[in-house]
């Protein structure tokens, strides 16, 4: 979904990092206007950002054509973004001051206002600073939480500027639909690990996409989403509420658990978890003693978390997952049936694991929904679609 965004910079180191920002969210398909405070031009050059956005920037000198710069470039955008955002702009934003160009352009707009901070540490700390961003929240605006690490001056703590990368993903957040709004989610992902002795064990090719791409998906919808999470070759999204990992299926299922002692409304189990755990497990690594003969590995049943979870009393919303490979419809019907799970994905294993897209087929009470191949943040969008749908159902 293509937006136009207007990016204010003001003066901070943390300015040079708005470049890779600029980047990415043309990337995404983004129309981007950039404008400048006098003080973020003395870091970077606004022929840089003029380069990387392909539009003429907005600064203290000019470039508004008519000057009401505070009162076109806000009426065409669909969100401002102010990145980075110094505590002196964010102190004049939460007292209603309009002095210069991007101040006057947040008193001026009627499109949300997102703020990523980038101060010291102790300025962040700062009663004064943190009574503005209290206020600002107060007032509607969006706060990018400071991360925390090394600073440009040397000291570390909170208050770098979150990384382009973060913000670029979680941007979307602020103009997509919120189905999920107030829900909380509980979502394994990952590929469980049952150990053999301490260097060898028991996984699969799962690379935990999928389940990315729907905790992103959840949180994206509005929801506070938990995250249980094994062996993944992804990163986790942002903004997850809760994450745990648990790498194997014991581990996995007693995180749930106490996830969903505390509440819950969805539970989505995305995590291709073994079936089945070593039951003499080695303590030391097993060796070759010349006989010719492999060690006896004895197998166990793990316990299977979907059900339990469907079968628990008061039990949320479970949506499972059928990775299988051949019979796909026919083995997902009869385990949607015998785990007693209102939503179940079934997948071709050959299609999906490992890979960056899916096919997948939706199984719920009303219909069986087949989708085209797509990319695995399609495919999560489609479920969480769906999800919404038979949630508001069953609340009626």
């Amino acid at each position: 979904m293509q937006k136009h965004i207007l990016l204010a910079i003001t003066g901070g180191i943390a300015a040079y990092k708005s470049c890779e920002l600029v980047r990415l969210l043309k990337k995404q398909g983004h129309h981007i206007t950039v404008a400048m405070s006098q003080a973020a031009t003395e870091f970077v050059a606004p022929q840089t950002f003029q380069a990387l956005s392909g539009n003429p920037v907005l600064t203290e000198q000019g470039g508004a054509g008519n000057g009401m710069a505070h009162i076109n470039a806000t009426r065409a955008a669909d969100i401002m973004l102010i990145a980075p955002a110094t505590a002196n702009t964010l102190a004049k934003i939460a007292h209603g001051i309009a002095d210069n160009l991007i101040t006057e352009m947040v008193a001026a707009r009627n499109c949300p206002l997102v703020v990523a901070p980038a101060m010291n540490v102790e300025m962040w700390h700062n009663p004064a600073n943190l009574r503005n961003i209290k206020q600002l929240a107060q007032d509607g605006v969006h706060v990018l939480q400071p991360a925390a690490g090394e600073q440009a001056c040397g000291e570390t703590g909170v208050g770098r500027m979150q990384e382009p990368s973060d913000i670029a993903e979680l941007l979307p957040d602020f103009w997509l639909d919120k189905p999920l709004l107030g829900k909380k989610v509980v979502l394994t992902v990952g590929a469980s690990y049952e150990a053999i002795d301490p260097v060898r064990g028991i996984t699969n090719i799962s690379s935990g996409q999928m389940g990315v791409a729907l905790a992103r998906a959840c949180r994206q919808a509005g929801a506070q989403v938990d995250v249980i999470y094994a062996n993944l070759q992804v990163p986790l999204p942002k903004g997850m509420a809760y994450t745990e990992q648990a790498q194997s299926a014991q581990a996995m299922y007693d995180a749930v658990f106490r996830r969903l002692d505390l509440g819950a409304d969805v539970f989505i189990g995305v995590a291709a978890v073994a079936d089945y755990r070593v039951k003499n497990r080695a303590t030391q690594k097993l060796k070759k003693d010349g006989s010719g003969s492999p060690p006896v590995i004895e197998l166990t049943e793990n316990p299977d978390i979907l059900q339990a979870v469907a079968q628990r009393e008061n039990a949320p919303f479970c949506v499972g997952f059928a990775a299988e490979s051949e019979n796909v419809l026919a083995y997902a019907r009869a385990k949607r049936a015998k785990k007693g799970v209102p939503l179940l994905v079934a997948n071709d294993v050959s299609v999906a694991m490992g890979q960056s897209s899916n096919q997948i087929i939706m199984l719920d009470d009303e219909q069986e929904t087949a989708l085209p191949e797509m990319s695995k943040d399609a495919a999560a969008q489609a479920i969480v679609s769906r999800l919404a749908t038979l949630l508001a159902r069953s609340s009626d």
